[in-house]
This record gives structure tokens, sequence and C-alpha cells, in this order.
């Protein structure tokens, strides 16, 4: 995805509060050999960006005054109730280190799973995203989780998936292994089963006809 940005000249709370007024937001970017450069950017376009799922698992390439330079989304602030995009950090990646990222996590062929068709069961997600370790080219926009095997009472966890070429998970996520989905059968509720029979003896019955 590409980025626009401005060089920022001005800094301070002051200078911030000017910008977002006039429709702009500050930012940063940091990391890398280059020291850390401030920026400002179109507030509308940015808002937009954030709502959509490439634009926080994505390199970006973010162009500031005509110089594009490669960046990941690491972090932003919005205003506590308005719709206002207050700060965002960029981080500068290189093509020849690998990157901590969370991937988002895409659930397919959940009704295809025998446990679904045949035994009715339902399947949850536990996790939305999860964290890996990549080279910057191989980071993938998301993760296909396949649910046609899943089992009742068995879930599918983050060892179980396949992952892209070059993709693997961060240590602490190998280790722990999270479950990522599980598939559970529905219980009725005692008190639903018992209520039934009940109400049924307590209706009362249809008057006989008279000879």
């Amino acid at each position: 995805m590409n980025v626009v940005a401005f060089k920022r000249s001005v800094q301070g709370t002051g200078a911030s509060r000017r910008l977002r007024i006039a429709g702009k937001t500050p930012g940063i970017i940091y990391g890398g050999k280059d020291a850390v450069s401030v920026i400002e950017l179109d507030h509308n376009a940015l808002f937009h960006a954030l709502r959509k799922e490439a634009f926080h698992s994505s390199i970006l390439d973010l162009d500031v005054d005509g110089k594009t330079e490669k960046v990941l989304l690491r972090d932003y602030q919005m205003h506590p109730f308005r719709p206002l995009v207050l700060h965002i950090d960029f981080q500068r990646v290189s093509a020849t280190e690998k990157v901590h990222m969370r991937v988002p996590l895409h659930y397919i062929n959940a009704e295809a799973a025998p446990a679904v068709k045949l035994q009715g069961a339902v399947v949850s997600h536990i996790a939305t995203e999860l964290e890996v370790s990549c080279l910057p080219a191989d980071l993938p926009g998301f993760i296909d989780v396949d649910l046609s095997n899943i089992e009742v009472g068995r879930g599918i966890h983050a060892k179980d998936i396949a992952l892209p070429k070059g993709v693997s998970l961060v240590l602490h996520v190998e280790q722990e292994n999270p479950v990522l989905a599980n598939a559970r059968i529905p219980t009725v509720k005692a008190a639903d089963t018992e209520a039934a029979p009940a109400a049924a003896a307590a209706a009362p019955a249809a008057p006989k006809d008279k000879a």
C-alpha cells in the first residue's frame, strides 16, 4: 500500500493541535540507521486507510516529500470518543532483516467439517491474529486457517496451521502453541428440558364431548 506524508518542521503540543485543526495527523518514522523523522499526513486519507486490514499487516510504501521508505505501522492513537486519529508511528524495515508482525487469521471451510455438518457443532474463533517472523518480502497479508478437519473437543492450535513459505511462528508462540479455534456441540440447559414436561403436566385437559 502507498501512503503519502510530508516532513513536519514544527513540533510540540501546540503545533500538533494546529495540525489537527487543519485536518492533518502528526506522526513519526523510526528504526534503521536513519534518525527519527517527524511527519504529517492527511487525516481523512489516514482514517480510511486504518479501516483496511492490509494497512495493519503489510509492508507500506511511505512517500515523504518524494522519497519512498518501506515501513510497518507500529502504533496509533485515537481520540477517546471522536473519530479522530491523534498520532501515528511507523517503523522502517530492512529487506535483509526479519520482522515480527501480527498477521490476521482468515478461517475457512468450517461448513465442510464433519463436526459441523454431521454433529451440529459450533466453531468458536479464539484468536483473530497470529504473531509471526519473516523477511519483509515474505510477510503475508493474512493466514488461512483450514477448519475442514476440526473435531469436537479438539482445537486447532498455532502449530497445526500451514504457514506460507519463509514464515515462522515467533518463539513464544511456538512454545505456548495457543488454541486458535475449537468446536463444541451446544448443550441444552437442564432447566429448559425440565420445563417442557412440567408445562405439559400443568396444561388443562381438553373437555370431553357429551353424548
